[in-house]
Order: structure tokens, then C-alpha cells, then sequence
């Protein structure tokens, strides 16, 4: 089995800053890829941020300048530093990896998902 437990969600004004972690754990053979989505009551669920394990990383356009994805690959745990919030970035936020796994049918990859964590900027 793989778990992911995210931390760090909570309350803040805009303008504030938060860190969201995220740890993996579980029978894992490798991580692909690690990151943040996010949703907020109404719409749909949504890529904030993702980063592979050779480095390349993605984000919404929203987000870009102000959010900074990171990983800890030793510790199969990634973060979000999120600064200069704002309150539509309001939503819960979601962890989720591509992990890498082995079975009597060889090695196979699926994705999962935490179990969120909300985020919560008031004006």
C-alpha cells in the first residue's frame, strides 16, 4: 500500500505565506513525479504544481512567481512554499505522485492522491 499525508494548511490574510508538506510512504520502488492540486468549492479540481524527479517542474499560471514546488527526494516528501497568497487561492490542496511499484507482474505505476489539506486566505 502507499499513503500520502499532507500537512501545513490553515487560515491566513492575504498577502501571508504557508508551507504545505506532503510525505509518501508505503512499498514504494520509485517516485515519477510529485505535486499539487488544488480545489475550490464549485470548481473543478486543478494542477497548481508538479515537479518530476529530473527536475523539470510545471505550474498553473496563477500561481507563477509566487509558488515555489520543491522535493526531498531522499525523504519522498514534497512542498509548496506559497507566498503574496491571495483569496482565490482559497481550496483544498491535494497531494499527488506517480509512484513507481513491483509486483508478480513486474513493475507498474499508478497515481495517488492525499487526503487534502485546506487552504483558507481571507481579504
Amino acid at each position: 500500500q502507499v499513503q500520502l499525508v499532507e500537512s501545513g494548511g490553515g487560515l491566513v490574510q492575504s498577502g501571508g505565506s504557508l508551507r504545505l508538506s506532503c510525505v509518501a510512504s508505503g512499498t514504494i520502488f520509485r517516485i515519477n513525479a510529485m505535486g499539487w492540486y488544488r480545489q475550490a468549492p464549485g470548481k473543478e479540481r486543478e494542477l497548481v504544481a508538479n515537479r518530476a524527479t529530473g527536475g523539470s517542474t510545471n505550474y498553473v499560471d496563477s500561481v507563477k512567481g509566487r509558488f515555489t514546488i520543491s522535493r526531498d527526494t531522499a525523504k519522498n516528501t514534497v512542498y509548496l512554499q506559497m507566498n503574496s497568497l491571495k483569496p482565490e487561492d482559497t481550496a483544498v490542496y491535494y497531494c499527488n505522485a506517480e509512484i513507481g511499484r513491483l509486483s508478480s507482474g513486474g513493475y507498474y505505476t499508478a497515481n495517488y492522491w492525499g487526503q487534502g489539506t485546506q487552504v483558507t486566505v481571507s481579504s
